[in-house]
């Protein structure tokens, strides 16, 4: 299926890397629902100006009745279920190397904060679409992971530890769902320069992440959006399970 008769699901998709893969879709002619909880104004703007092929629609990713409700709501306002999800909500965390707890610090709460963003969000949001992907007989499912876990740049114990818990949850969807044309895939930037969540990352960090990186450079919101777009688009069709890093060559892998 060409991305332009695609219907795609952004979550946490009002702002930052969110905004950035939005708009990608909905340059490509794609009908895009951006997701938000709580940045009301910003994502219903971003979604006027992005044109009358995407919506914006509230709904809290950790809870099941609001995700279905919101597939439902999208369907009915675009005549067709949803075929594309992008899994990149995110859940009360910023990339502060400042204000980070170390392990000595650390609570068990915040940990279950980010596995409820990340696998809890994305089990509902898959559980509410993948009834009518199945019967398209064609769906993409790209999670928005981390490079941090396999080079902690900075110890984000509790957001590293639930997007590693999400590549398993990828994996294991890619063996079930790919019988039905369904693929699912991981997209794993570093700390990307610039989102609201790394907005107070120091410029510290980001010159080790920059002299460290065989393309000299922090890679982008924008840049990591076209990966999206190759994941759902016809070129990638015979990939799924997969966890491509989009770092700039950071993490060789």
């Amino acid at each position: 299926m060409k991305i332009s008769e695609q219907t795609v699901l952004v979550t946490g998709g009002g702002r930052g890397l969110g905004a950035s893969i939005a708009a990608a879709f909905a340059k490509e002619g794609a009908n895009v629902v951006i997701n938000y909880y709580k940045s009301k104004e910003i994502a219903e703007e971003l979604s006027k100006s992005l044109g009358n092929r995407v919506i914006a629609i509230r709904a809290d990713v950790r809870d099941k009745n609001e995700v279905h409700e919101m597939a439902a709501r999208a369907k009915d306002h675009f005549h067709t279920g949803i075929t594309t999800i992008v899994n990149n909500a995110l859940i009360d965390f910023q990339f502060n190397p400042l204000t980070q707890k170390n392990v000595f610090e650390l609570e068990w709460d915040r940990f279950n904060t980010q596995f409820e963003g990340s696998i809890k969000g994305a089990l509902n949001t898959v559980q509410a679409c993948v009834a009518d992907m199945k019967k398209m007989g064609f769906g993409r499912i790209i999670n928005i992971g981390t490079n941090l876990f396999q080079n902690p740049v900075v110890a984000y114990h509790e957001y590293t530890t639930g997007k590693a818990a999400l590549l398993g949850f990828t994996r294991n969807l890619a063996k079930e769902l790919g019988q039905y044309g369904i693929t699912v895939n991981m997209i794993s930037g570093g700390l990307l320069q610039l989102t609201d969540a790394s907005s107070v990352t120091t410029e510290e960090v980001f010159g080790i992440i920059r002299s460290a990186t065989p393309l000299q450079r922090v890679t982008t919101p924008e840049e990591l959006a076209d990966t999206a777009l190759f994941f759902s688009s016809p070129w990638a069709r015979a990939v799924t399970g997969q966890n491509l890093m989009v770092d700039g060559g950071l993490v060789m892998d």
